[in-house]
């Protein structure tokens, strides 16, 4: 299940994981993201036992946008072991995503 992450809790569901976590920044403004949105949820169907993805709502937590210097919605950040991993600004497809990710992770993607 794709979780909901804010400001006071991201610590602990994103750096604190003890897997990798695909953190999603959106707006539901966005329409690139809504795009997006039924990609990650399907992602982490398929390879919920390798990867987290969770969703922050840059309106709802700005501090957090911030904090990170986000200039552009969506924006996907990829941390393992509480360090960010990668950054991709922009919709991706399924495709692109699944490429991104095994250049940036070592996942059993033939599962």
């Amino acid at each position: 299940m794709v979780i909901n992450v804010s400001t006071q809790d991201f610590e602990q569901k994103v750096l604190g994981s003890d897997k990798p976590v695909l953190v999603d920044f959106w707006a539901p403004w966005c329409g690139p993201c809504k795009m997006v949105a039924p990609i990650l949820e399907a992602l982490e169907q398929d390879m919920g036992d390798q990867l987290s993805v969770a969703k922050v709502n840059v309106d709802d937590n700005q501090q957090l946008a911030g904090r990170f210097g986000l200039r552009s919605i969506p924006t996907l950040m990829l941390f393992d072991t509480g360090a960010l991993v990668a950054q991709q600004a922009g919709a991706l497809t399924r495709a692109q995503l699944d490429g991104w990710l095994n250049r940036h992770m070592n996942l059993d993607t033939a599962g």
